[in-house]
């Protein structure tokens, strides 16, 4: 990784986690290691967090050298691990967590691309299948910048789904741990290898996601058993046997609304516990839980909560919104999810996870202060388990991922999505005033 402004931290002061007292967090090797109430020193004039890199930067070095104030670090003593950031009382979040994206598929970056497919699940299939070599698609430069572009909005942990078909093989699982290496760890990440195209379908998908398994991809994923390849029973039994085999996730798509949709769900169940795969399996989008009359949507949820099948949603514009409050009544996860970032399937998407989470509590109607900073924990520290972590979160122990946003409480935060002022990943300033500086 090259050209880097980056620095890591030792201690991040005067921050509000949750929006609650100021404190200063105490980093050590990427890890919070103490949280302790901030008392501001009449002898160290405290700075905002919006003085430029090179200052932070030069303020101290990786083994504690020099004394150099510079105008975003403190001027008092620093620790050997790097400089002390002011927070200035911003508000902060941890990092937020992408749990359901696509990075191998943008054109981030590359000169506009107008749609040009049928508005369907099969057509956009076919529309990227026929386009994506021509927008070097997947490569690792625009992969590289669509995380670039998350990181900017504070997105520090991924679940992404990378393609996985017969003209691509597996090469796509490498392009993103290329690009995600360039980053240097500032964005932790889970791969799903996903047959965007079928699986029983198309002949030798079966053998491509073993080996990915095999090649250390922590899920593989499915796509509408019923409706794109026709015979439920045939694809998920398929797909039981490979996670099963190789002890890895299942993450499958399912666009298969009403009874449909209900029906496959009841047999993902079904594998689940037969399997012992509690806990390792999640349907995305499952746009059937949210049309179901009410006592159906009850039972269904309930068998899912008792299976430890969780739930992404990208809380999509028009589709009847998942029952949020009744999933996590039955103790099913709900992880929150960009989908894809302008790419073939559709020109939409920022990359603002805060953004969506904005969208999720309109779509769920979300009024009171507690619902919304619900809402925030979705796509923050409930979000674990999609990433592989036990905790993440403002606490000890967990991995110092921050971004601090100017905005009275979380609440707050949630309904204007304000700029991210700083992101701390992985205990390096990555992102400034909004600007990625990695």
């Amino acid at each position: 990784m090259t050209g880097t402004q980056s620095t890591s931290v030792s201690v991040l002061r005067d921050v509000r986690p949750w929006g609650g007292p100021s404190v200063d967090l105490t980093i050590s090797d990427g890890i919070i290691t103490a949280i302790d109430a901030h008392v501001a020193s009449p002898s160290t004039p405290e700075q905002p967090p919006t003085a430029s890199a090179a200052a932070v930067a030069g303020a101290g070095s990786s083994t504690g050298a020099g004394t150099g104030a510079g105008t975003g670090a403190d001027t008092g003593a620093r620790s050997s691990t790097g400089p002390v950031v002011d927070g200035r009382g911003l508000l902060a979040l941890p990092g937020f967590v992408n749990a359901h994206a696509h990075v191998d598929k943008s054109w981030w970056g590359k000169p506009w691309v107008s749609y040009g497919g049928e508005a369907t699940t099969q057509g956009r299939i076919a529309h990227e299948r026929a386009h994506r070599d021509e927008l070097g698609i997947p490569g690792t430069d625009v992969t590289l910048r669509v995380l670039r572009e998350l990181l900017r909005h504070g997105t520090t942990a991924i679940r992404t789904h990378v393609d996985v078909d017969l003209g691509l093989g597996t090469r796509g699982i490498d392009v993103v741990r290329e690009a995600l290496a360039e980053l240097g760890g500032a964005i932790t990440a889970e791969i799903v290898a996903f047959p965007q195209d079928g699986v029983l379908r198309r002949p030798g998908v079966i053998d491509l996601l073993d080996q990915a398994a095999v090649a250390g991809a922590e899920h593989i994923g499915g796509l509408d058993p019923a409706s794109i390849d026709r015979d439920p029973v045939g694809q998920l039994d398929a797909l039981f046997d490979v996670a099963g085999r190789h002890g890895v996730g299942i993450d499958l798509h399912l666009h298969d609304g009403g009874a449909l949709g209900a029906f496959q769900i009841e047999l993902i169940v079904e594998r689940t516990l037969r399997t012992g795969l509690q806990g390792k399996v999640n349907v995305a989008h499952g746009f059937a839980v949210g049309e179901l009359p009410a006592t159906q949507q009850r039972d269904l949820v309930a068998a899912m909560g008792e299976a430890g099948v969780s739930m992404t949603t990208v809380a999509p514009i028009g589709a009847a919104p998942l029952p949020v409050a009744l999933l996590e009544e039955h103790g099913v996860a709900v992880g929150l999810g960009t989908d894809g970032i302008r790419d073939l399937w559709s020109p939409y998407g920022t990359g603002d996870l805060l953004a969506l989470t904005t969208r999720l509590a309109q779509q769920t109607r979300l009024r009171y202060d507690e619902d919304l900073v619900h809402a925030a924990r979705i796509a923050t520290s409930a979000a674990a388990s999609f990433v592989g972590r036990e905790t993440h979160d403002l606490v000890v122990g967990a991995r110092a991922d921050v971004v601090l946003v100017d905005a009275e409480n979380v609440p707050d935060a949630v309904v204007r999505a304000p700029r991210r002022d700083l992101v701390v990943a992985g205990g390096r300033v990555v992102v400034r005033d909004g600007e990625v500086l990695i």
